[in-house]
Parts: C-alpha cells; sequence; structure tokens
C-alpha cells in the first residue's frame, strides 16, 4: 500500500517514513502543503497522513484542495492542536481521522489500517483467492493451513495481487502501489520481486496462480473451485 506523509518537521517526517516502510508501506513524503497538493492530486495513493501545522497551506485548506480536486484517498489528521473545535475543523474539511500528538505509532499504524479498509467498499477486511489467504491487519499470510514467510515487500506485492484477482497488473501500476515515489523503475525490480513472491506463495505448493502476461504484466488466476466448471 501506498502513503503519502505529509509533515515539516523533519525528524516526525523520518520516524513517520521509516517505521511505515518497515510495515511494508511505500511511503512518499511532501513538507509542505502545496507539495502535498500537487503529490496527491498526480499519485493515486491508499492513504494520506496529514500535519495541519504546515509552512504555507495548512492542512485543512489542502485536505479541502484535495476533495476539491477529486481526491478521496483516506486522510488522517495529524497535529498537535487537540481542542474539539480543531477536530471538528478538520474532519468537516474532509479528513477520515483524527489523530493528536504525541502519539503512539502502533495507534498510528492501526488508524492507518482501518482507514484503508474502509477507503473503498469493495476493500473486504481479509483478502483472499482460492486457498491463498491474506490478512491486513494482522499482516499474515497462508496457502491453505501453511503460513507463509513473507517480507515486508513480497507481503504489500501479494496484497496488491489480492485486491485485484483476475486482473492484468502492468508493472507500472504495482511500482506505483509498492514502490515509492523516489524509486526510478529502471531497474527489473518488478520482474526479482515476482520470482520471489512466485518461490514462496506458487513452487512449494506445485501451483502456478502468479501468471505473466506478455507484453502486458501480471496476473494472479483464480482458481475455479472443482465442480463449477
Amino acid at each position: 500500500m501506498r502513503v503519502l506523509v505529509v509533515e515539516d518537521e523533519v525528524r516526525t517526517s523520518a520516524l513517520l517514513q521509516r517505521g511505515l516502510a518497515e510495515e511494508g508501506y511505500a511511503v512518499d513524503v511532501a513538507a509542505d502543503g502545496q507539495g502535498a497538493v500537487w503529490q496527491a492530486t498526480e499519485f493515486r495513493y491508499d492513504v494520506v497522513v496529514l500535519d495541519v501545522l504546515l509552512p504555507d497551506l495548512d492542512g485543512f485548506e489542502v485536505c479541502r484542495r484535495l476533495r476539491a480536486e477529486g481526491c478521496w484517498a483516506p486522510v488522517l489528521m495529524l497535529t498537535a492542536l487537540d481542542a474539539v473545535p480543531d477536530r471538528v475543523r478538520g474532519l468537516d474539511a474532509g479528513a477520515d481521522d483524527y489523530l493528536t500528538k504525541p502519539f503512539s505509532f502502533t495507534e498510528l499504524s492501526a488508524r492507518l489500517r482501518a482507514l484503508i479498509r474502509r477507503g473503498a467498499r469493495e476493500r473486504p477486511t481479509s483478502l483472499q483467492a482460492g486457498d491463498l489467504r491474506l490478512d491486513p491487519a494482522s499482516r499474515r499470510a497462508w496457502r491453505g493451513d501453511t503460513e507463509l514467510d513473507l517480507s515486508p515487500k513480497e507481503f504489500a506485492l501479494l496484497e496488491l495481487f489480492l485486491r485485484h484477482p483476475g486482473q492484468v497488473l502492468t508493472r507500472t501500476h504495482i511500482l506505483e502501489h509498492v514502490w515509492d515515489f523516489a524509486y526510478d523503475g529502471v531497474s527489473n525490480v518488478v520482474d526479482q520481486y515476482i520470482a520471489y513472491l512466485r518461490r514462496k506463495i506458487d513452487r512449494p505448493f506445485g501451483v502456478k496462480h502468479l501468471e505473466t502476461v506478455r507484453g502486458a504484466g501480471y496476473r494472479l488466476r483464480v482458481p475455479v473451485p472443482p465442480g463449477a466448471r
């Protein structure tokens, strides 16, 4: 999942970026409101962490502009302003949740997972295709009864495929949702990680569900249940 962190305080921004990356998110950072509006409208994000006190546009105005531009990614306001009128103002500007500083990173992470689940109605709490199952909240995945040992990037890649079962995903789409904005896309990193993922979710179980669609991209084939043919 791809997250935009909008935070002008360098230390807080770095802590958020490192912590979220360790949880498997692809993290982009904006240090001011204008940059945040540009990034969030130019690129697709699954969730936005938005500070209120920014050097140019405040977070309230950033959120209003995003909604006005048709950007409906879930927004979590993160700020030291903890008065009720400030929380109401943020929610009225279009934010989906509000967390005050100082905060627990564990709570922040849980709130982001909840926002991502609510971000689109078609997103269920757990994801499944055939006997392949993934739980975003606990960050665990299984093939049948066997739990899979996935790196954060492998987990994020599998989650992306399970959110789009049967659909062909281009390399560009995969890069935009699993790798961050700073990645230049020159190397064959997508192909490498597809190979890593196949070695964990397909090959040990004698199946070939993660398919290469030549000239197009990759697809997680949805197995047809016995008797459904």
